[in-house]
């Protein structure tokens, strides 16, 4: 039993001494590690100008476009126009057959002259039975013919009045019958409303048309395309900030190295719902003096929906940085102050706290009222550096600063 004890006991000694030689191990090769090294990205508070924006797609359209088709039925018979031709107003573009519409124009008049004369008969009638009715109206108070005598020559003079007035309508409804015959006619020769570009043709000669229950397309014409638009959606979330005036910058896929530029508008108020995304409308000027916008073509736009020129700025991240001893060193003095939004100074070993009041930001610079003079160098954020790393390799970034390549022992991001 002794000897079991014993065996026991010498394998207990030797797992505390082999815990003893790595302990003792790790202490001597911990004297060997590296010295950390701590460095500041700084930068100088200067004047800058800061945008906000809204991007959005869109499609380029002429500002005025004019669908051209007919009100009548019928065979194209000519057409004078072609993609790209240039077009003034009132210029013949096409002309329909015009057989059966010159036939019911005749028709017209024909029944025209029909009811005329017969309103010229029927006046005649109504002459004679009027002086009739005269004469009997006569005789009848001198009491030599009988009341029903009297009454018919009255009863014929009213018929006949009648008639005349049934005629007059007659005739003119037949002269309307002219004047629509007249204007369907007129419709068969097709005119351009616009000066401007013809864009589309949708007919071909000899091709039939049938306006009975719509107009048929027959061209599409821009009125002048060195002043073209775009029409963007915007999302319901940026629609707020999108005003009238507002400059916008826009590039499209057909000229990649060129940017144009143009103002809002219109800002429309009509929503469109796509895939329970919500969109509006916002019409945006084009100037195309030189017409490389095409119609259609698609557009990347920019709507600058606050622009401040030259005002005192710095980086929104310099905000963020807040020293502690932790992080920057036992070193360093921390010399704080009160104010909700803080930037920071060094001085030798001494990081000073300046309450700054803050107006806008784009995200990457925040503009500062006050607090801070022009040319102040603050921190923005630290690094760690340790003696192994050379001089080329990455640094790790500290809590306050990304990743900076160091060169010569110094931060490359910081401010010389």
């Amino acid at each position: 039993m002794n000897k079991f004890n014993f065996k026991k006991i010498s394998k207990v000694w030797i797992a505390v001494g082999v815990i003893v030689i790595i302990a003792v191990a790790c202490i001597v090769f911990s004297g060997d590690k590296d010295t950390e090294q701590i460095s500041f990205t700084q930068e100088t508070v200067s004047k800058q100008t800061l945008q906000n924006s809204v991007t959005a797609t869109g499609t380029i359209e002429p500002v005025t476009s004019v669908t051209v088709g007919t009100q009548v039925s019928g065979i194209i018979d000519k057409i004078y126009v072609d993609y790209n031709s240039v077009v003034k107003k009132g210029q013949v573009i096409a002309e329909l057959d015009k057989s059966n519409l010159i036939s019911q124009l005749n028709s017209a008049k024909a029944s025209e002259n029909q009811s005329r004369a017969n309103l010229e008969s029927a006046r005649s009638d109504l002459n004679y039975q009027a002086a009739n009715f005269r004469r009997y109206q006569t005789l009848y108070h001198k009491g030599l013919v009988s009341a029903d005598d009297f009454e018919n020559a009255r009863l014929s003079y009213q018929k006949a009045r009648e008639t005349v007035n049934a005629n007059e309508d007659l005739l003119a409804s037949a002269a309307e019958e002219v004047k629509r015959s007249q204007t369907n006619l007129g419709y068969a020769t097709i005119t351009s409303p616009i000066d401007g570009v013809v864009l589309s043709k949708s007919v071909e000669e000899g091709q039939t048309v049938a306006a009975s229950y719509s107009t048929p397309e027959l061209f599409t014409i821009a009125q002048d395309l060195t002043n073209m638009q775009v029409v963007a959606d915007v999302d319901e979330a940026d629609i707020g900030d999108v005003k009238v005036g507002e400059r916008v910058t826009f590039t499209v896929d057909a000229y990649p190295d060129d940017t144009f530029e143009g103002t809002v508008k219109q800002v429309r108020q009509e929503a469109t719902t796509t895939n329970n995304v919500v969109t509006y409308e916002v019409v945006i000027s084009a100037p195309n003096a030189d017409l490389k916008l095409k119609p259609g073509l698609t557009a990347n736009v920019t709507i600058y929906t606050s622009e401040k020129p030259n005002v005192l700025c710095v980086s929104t991240k310099a905000l963020r940085f807040t020293p502690t001893k932790e992080t920057v060193g036992k070193d360093k003095k921390i010399v704080d102050c009160k104010g909700k939004n803080k930037v920071w100074t060094l001085s030798g070993n001494t990081l000073t706290a300046h309450a700054v009041n803050i107006g806008t930001s784009d995200g990457i610079h925040t503009q500062i009222l006050s607090g801070i003079k022009p040319g102040t160098r603050i921190i923005t954020a630290i690094a760690v550096k340790t003696d192994d790393d050379s001089d080329d390799s990455d640094s790790q970034g500290g809590l306050f600063g990304p990743p900076g390549k160091k060169k010569n022992g110094k931060n490359s991001n910081s401010s010389k």
